[in-house]
This record gives C-alpha cells, structure tokens and sequence, in this order.
C-alpha cells in the first residue's frame, strides 16, 4: 500500500527544475520583502519622527576648499567623525547631498557644531567650526552643513540650514 501512495504521489506530482526555479525566485523576492519591512519598521522604532533629527553636508563648487574630513557635535557630545574619500569628494563636487548622520533628540533647545577640516585656497591646510543654536520641535528636524565658495573673498563660506 505504501508503494502505490509514493508512486501515485511521483505521478500525480512531478517536480520539475524549471517550476522549483520559479518557486525559489519568489521565494528570495518574498524574502528580499520581508527584510525591506524589516529594516523600515527597526529605521521607526530606532529613530521615531517625533525625535528624530537628520545631518546633511552639500559642497557649492569647491574650487576654493576640498573637504577631508567631518567632525559633528551636538551637545558637547561627539556624534560623528568621517574621513572624506576622492570619490565621496567628486560626488559632492557634482552636487551630491551626503547624509552624514542621523540621531534621537528631546524637544527643546540644542546646540550642533561642526569642525572641518581640508584643503584651502593655494593648497593650505584649512579648519574651521561653524555653530548652531537651534529648537527642536515635534516632528523631524532635518539641518544642512553648506560649504560653499566666496568669489568675492577667495575663501569658503561654511554655514548652517534648518528645517523643520
């Protein structure tokens, strides 16, 4: 009896590669879906909107600095370092908008500065912090390091943008 089961099984039910190919395909794209919601639910629980604050960095030409690296605080607090690489460079000189970090913060007043370091004009070695006082409120608070050239000066310019 148990013979005729398993032939009968083997009949009925031929498994064939192309149709275990199809079942493996959206077995990885249900996979690849579930982590997507995955990470999307642990980016809500780890950094939920009402708390949330986002660092962005632009470069506007860069012919009279080039950035090596980044250093922000918040609080007195360091919260981020980064080594600028060529490529990372070229793709700010391009227009590229790096967004450098993100973090928690309670509602209320805070303070982030931002030291940087790089090359300026004629090839000289260049830091400079730039400052902000700034209020957090309900929602996200997204906030922009602009380094930009000054023609007029021949020197760059490193300045702060807020959102709310």
């Amino acid at each position: 009896m148990m013979r005729l089961w398993v032939l009968l099984l083997l009949v009925v039910a031929p498994v064939h590669a192309s149709d275990l190919d199809q079942d493996m395909a959206a077995f990885r794209k249900d996979v690849l879906e579930i982590n997507k919601r995955l990470l999307l639910m642990e980016e809500e629980l780890l950094f939920p909107a009402d708390t949330q604050v986002a660092i962005f960095v632009s470069l506007d030409v860069g012919r009279f600095f080039v950035p090596d690296s980044i250093t922000l605080t918040l609080d007195g607090d360091t919260i981020e370092s980064h080594l600028y690489t060529d490529k990372e460079v070229a793709a700010l000189k391009n227009g590229a908008v790096q967004k450098i970090h993100t973090t928690n913060i309670k509602n209320g007043e805070h303070q982030l500065t931002a030291f940087v370091t790089g090359k300026g004009p004629n090839g000289r070695d260049y830091r400079r912090g730039v400052t902000l006082d700034f209020e957090k409120a309900h929602g996200r608070h997204y906030i922009q390091l602009k380094m930009e050239d000054d023609a007029a000066a021949q020197q760059p310019v490193f300045s702060f943008k807020s959102w709310k």
